[in-house]
């Protein structure tokens, strides 16, 4: 673990898959959807990956959100100046969407129309849409500003309070996914083969047989995938362990959805150095965490 601040600075472009999902992407071959980002950002990664399992098409430009003053395109379809941000080219004048979450609801619906994917159980099943949704809530809530307190952490007894924190906001996870199998696989949940796939079409990769990420492992995956690299290089972090829960990582980190998203290794450990210091004004993230504010 690092015991000393390099001054590495953040990566401002994406680099091994993300590159080359960046260039098939490029501006030079615009789309009705634009996806505003910067390559080491988890929330832009979850937006990323949906749009690819959704099958939208859509360009990447990529921005530098911390450059000062921030760039016009940027604060045009996200006041804040953060990202992700969508710019929705199909209309005139171009409208425009940010925050994760809310976007991913609206590719959500765009598919529906559309590609006809999904990244939830079936409509006609809506309790299991609503567990899904209750897991999704769950990783916004805990997962997430669990994992920036940890990072940020600088003493050593509150570090060790924040990976356990974290270590518990997984473990909570994994509960919920396992009440799915119970609640909707199990005793008095469907019967038919029918039923049983629609079911395990939008539960995602925790299920056995299910190929095709869904709503929690996209909510969720950049934050374990950084956890993996970032956490384990800065906090000495040891993931969780057991088959099932080895099994259900790997099969996301190596979904070709999810790891054309992704840069090489060392492109999150030379950003995410200035969180592992927790360096002033490192980010409106890291401001809200130190200020024990919602994340913006």
């Amino acid at each position: 673990m690092p015991q000393h601040d390099t001054g590495k600075t953040y990566a401002r472009a994406c680099t091994g898959a993300a590159l080359e999902t960046t260039i098939n992407h490029s501006m030079d071959d615009p789309q009705d959807i634009v996806l505003f980002g910067s390559c080491f950002c988890p929330f832009v990664q979850r937006v990323w990956v949906a749009l690819e399992v959704l099958g939208i098409p859509y360009s990447v430009n990529e921005v530098d959100i911390y450059k000062n003053p921030k760039p016009d395109d940027l604060l045009e379809v996200s006041p804040k100046g953060l990202v992700p941000a969508l710019k929705l080219c199909r209309y005139h004048p171009p409208r425009a969407l940010n925050e994760s979450t809310v976007i991913m609801d609206y590719l959500e619906d765009l598919a529906f129309n559309t590609t006809k994917r999904s990244l939830f159980p079936s409509a006609s099943d809506p309790y299991a849409r609503g567990l899904v949704r209750l897991i999704g809530d769950h990783v916004n809530r805990a997962l997430v500003p669990s994992f920036y307190r940890f990072l940020q952490s600088q003493e050593p007894g509150a570090q060790i309070q924040a990976g356990h924190d974290f270590h518990a906001a997984i473990a909570s996870m994994v509960d919920l996914l396992q009440r799915i199998e119970t609640e909707i696989f199990g005793a008095g949940g469907q019967s038919g083969s029918g039923e049983l796939r629609a079911a395990r079409d939008g539960l995602g990769l925790w299920v056995e047989g299910n190929d095709t990420p869904g709503w929690v492992d996209i909510m969720a995956g950049p934050w374990l995938f950084r956890a993996n690299n970032v956490l384990k290089h800065y906090r000495s972090f040891v993931m969780p362990s057991g088959a099932r829960f080895d099994t259900y990582l790997a099969r996301l980190f190596e979904h070709p959805k999810f790891k054309m998203t992704c840069s090489d290794e060392d492109l999150y450990l030379q950003s995410y150095e200035r969180y592992a210091f927790n360096r002033p004004n490192t980010s409106q993230v890291a401001d809200a965490i130190n200020s024990g504010r919602a994340l913006p």
